[in-house]
């Protein structure tokens, strides 16, 4: 596969350094608009060729797959320029900022018949994959219950940097500079998680949706902080379950936390995953309530399975298509995050 990154920004070397070290997979070409950044980011991973836009690139066209590391406004443009031109994509989350971006982008790729996979990182735990083929094998029995959450702390303490004084993270708290809050940012992840996990899709909602005081008149410099912190909402699945899902980024005490329980008539599983690490509980005798710990073998990265299904021309998982359906859940909770109950199409 050569493949061209899109975008050079902090995210886009995580891209480049797992493409990298896939067999088989060959860094061509890069795309940035500032020209330092460009000639820094291909001399570190040695990609040859470099532009200045992605419709020089395309002209060129010496790659046949491109990962998209664009700001999230940009991967809708950005995306049907290269499904127009028959390349396959690896988009980074979210596929677009709302549903019907997402849904056009979904149905171009599909009927061009090109592999069309979205960066959600989470899918490499591999106790989300055992949860998964545990409930979907019937050893849970009915899935009755289930709670979800993912849980940061960035807005309370400095792990990850001071977000009063660092522009890269005073823009995820503004709308004005295309953030949809936690919701967004977050939200994505923890949806895709749960309902993988589960083996069914959301099919109902009842959200709240909040915005936290943070700074005098909500504001440092350019900045309105007037972003999602927290949101939560009980959720019915097509199987009939009902739960919660929640996410905050003023959760003291938890860095960067995932935590996924699926109850079931016959046993129970705890998962939790923080991105890099995950382990996997059971119960299995709803009597004594004993939790054992689940072995979970290795599963390939979302890297791997782009390359995978590139080789082998067969779209994978996560899809376009998946991604456009967490985010019309997405689109739903931020519409109606005073807590009104709706559907999901």
């Amino acid at each position: 596969m050569k493949l061209l990154i899109l975008g050079t920004g902090s995210m886009a070397q995580a891209h480049a350094t797992n493409f990298a070290a896939i067999d088989g997979v060959e860094l061509v070409a890069a795309v940035e608009t500032n020209p330092d950044r460009l000639q820094a980011f291909c001399d570190q991973h040695r990609i040859a060729n470099r532009f200045a836009n992605l419709d020089e690139a395309i002209a060129w066209g010496g790659f046949d797959a491109a990962a998209n590391v664009t700001p999230d406004p940009v991967h809708y443009p950005t995306t049907m320029k290269l499904i127009a031109a028959g390349k396959n994509v690896f988009c980074e989350k979210p596929l677009a900022t709302d549903y019907p971006h997402a849904r056009e982008m979904t149905e171009a790729a599909e009927a061009a018949g090109i592999v069309s996979m979205v960066n959600l990182t989470y899918r490499v735990s591999p106790a989300l994959h055992k949860a998964r083929e545990l409930a979907t094998s019937g050893a849970l029995g009915v899935v009755r219950h289930f709670e979800a959450s993912y849980l940061q702390s960035w807005l309370i303490g400095k792990q990850w940097g001071d977000w009063r004084t660092e522009e890269r993270w005073l823009w995820r708290l503004s709308t004005a500079h295309g953030s949809k809050g936690v919701v967004g940012d977050i939200g994505i992840h923890l949806i895709d998680f749960c309902t993988f996990a589960v083996g069914s899709d959301v099919v109902a909602i009842c959200p709240r949706v909040k915005t936290f005081h943070k700074a005098p008149g909500d504001r440092i410099g350019e900045y309105n902080l007037d972003a999602n912190d927290s949101f939560a909402t009980t959720a019915e699945l097509a199987n009939g379950a009902l739960g919660t899902i929640q996410a905050t980024r003023f959760a003291t005490g938890n860095f960067n936390e995932m935590r996924v329980s699926l109850f079931g008539d016959k046993a129970a599983l705890m998962l939790h995953g923080d991105g890099k690490m995950s382990s996997l509980k059971m119960c299995r005798d709803v009597d004594s309530m004993d939790w054992v710990h689940v072995d979970c073998p290795p599963v390939p990265s979302t890297y791997q399975r782009f390359a995978e299904a590139v080789a082998t021309s067969k779209n994978g998982d996560p899809s376009f298509r998946r991604a456009a359906d967490i985010q019309r859940v997405l689109d739903l909770i931020l519409e109606h995050g005073d807590g009104s109950m709706v559907r999901v199409a």
